[in-house]
């Protein structure tokens, strides 16, 4: 099936569904091409379609398809300059998550062809890898914005009166003996009265959430069966992370996201998210291409120039 395409606008970025279709805007100011890859399903990895981006303004790429719906998978394959000397690791082999995404599907399997150089290459990173990486990519999801808040506002409390507890959703609750099993360990499960009730007797007024932005799970740590329990690995920085969520990975994580803020406040507790921003899942150089490193490396990642040792023993 053929889909309708139109210019749409730079803005906002990221997939935004009005009712009607989405639009999609990726910001890559050294890219000269850009794709938009649509997927069906978590099972199949195959590309239902490849759409060329024409439309480009200050920068960010950008086009309008009537015929999407929320829930709908995509990805971006983005063209443009080899060059890592000079910042530029363009390669439209790898499929790349949306860094506006507002929900992942899954998380990475981890595999050669997510790295944009040849693993064991006498050039390191400097080679070039010409594997698809789409199979092993989690996809990002276009979600449905719209959501009953029901006229929650956030407490605000002045800093001089607040009581802040840090926790983290899983560790929180997968052990808690009063919480339904199903639910223990996700935002559902932090939403529950109980507890809730038991926070409001510890009289605080925030909660502050060990990272829940969609994080990178380390291969080294998966090679030892291990994994990344704190989160402190970003790869999606508007995404609730799908591991915390029970009811579902095609955007339903975001509706258990919001329903577990609106809960809280409700009981008057304030919700403040903790967030690394000095690195990300991708690493540095020798890491994988995930989102940022492909879309634009050398706009979205602060540089240092390249030195070269040489040892005369």
């Amino acid at each position: 099936m053929d889909l309708k395409v139109y210019p749409g606008t730079p803005y906002p970025l990221g997939a935004t569904w009005d009712g009607n279709g989405v639009n999609f805007a990726l910001f890559a100011q050294n890219a000269t091409d850009v794709d938009l890859c649509l997927f069906n399903s978590t099972e199949d990895q195959t590309e239902t379609h490849r759409i060329k981006m024409f439309e480009r303004s200050h920068q960010i790429w950008h086009a309008y398809l009537p015929d999407i719906k929320p829930g709908q998978l995509y990805g971006y394959r983005v063209h443009g300059t080899f060059d890592p000397n000079n910042g530029h690791r363009f390669n439209p082999n790898k499929l790349l998550l949306d860094p506006y995404a507002k929900a992942i599907s899954g998380t990475i399997k981890w595999h050669n062809s997510l790295f944009g150089y040849q693993m064991g290459h006498e050039d390191a990173d400097l080679s070039f890898n010409d594997e698809d990486s789409a199979p092993y990519i989690p996809k990002a999801v276009v979600i449905d914005p719209n959501f009953d808040w029901e006229g929650d506002t956030a407490p605000k409390y002045p800093y001089f009166q607040s009581i802040i507890y840090e926790t983290h959703v899983k560790g929180f609750t997968k052990m808690h003996p009063e919480i339904p099993e199903e639910i223990r360990g996700t935002y559902a499960a932090l939403a529950h009265p109980v507890t809730i009730k038991y926070l409001k007797e510890l009289g605080i007024t925030a909660i502050e959430l060990m990272p829940v932005h969609h994080f990178v799970n380390d291969s080294i740590l998966e090679d030892k069966g291990l994994a990344n329990y704190w989160g402190y690995n970003t790869i999606g920085f508007f995404a609730p992370d799908v591991r915390y969520s029970s009811s579902g990975a095609l955007g339903q994580q975001v509706i258990e996201f919001k329903n577990m803020v609106k809960e809280f406040h409700k009981a008057g507790i304030e919700v403040i998210l903790d967030v690394v921003y000095n690195h990300t899942g991708e690493g540095n150089e020798l890491g994988p291409t995930l989102s940022f490193k492909g879309i634009d490396n050398a706009s979205y990642y602060r540089r240092r120039k390249r030195i070269r040792t040489h040892s005369f023993l």
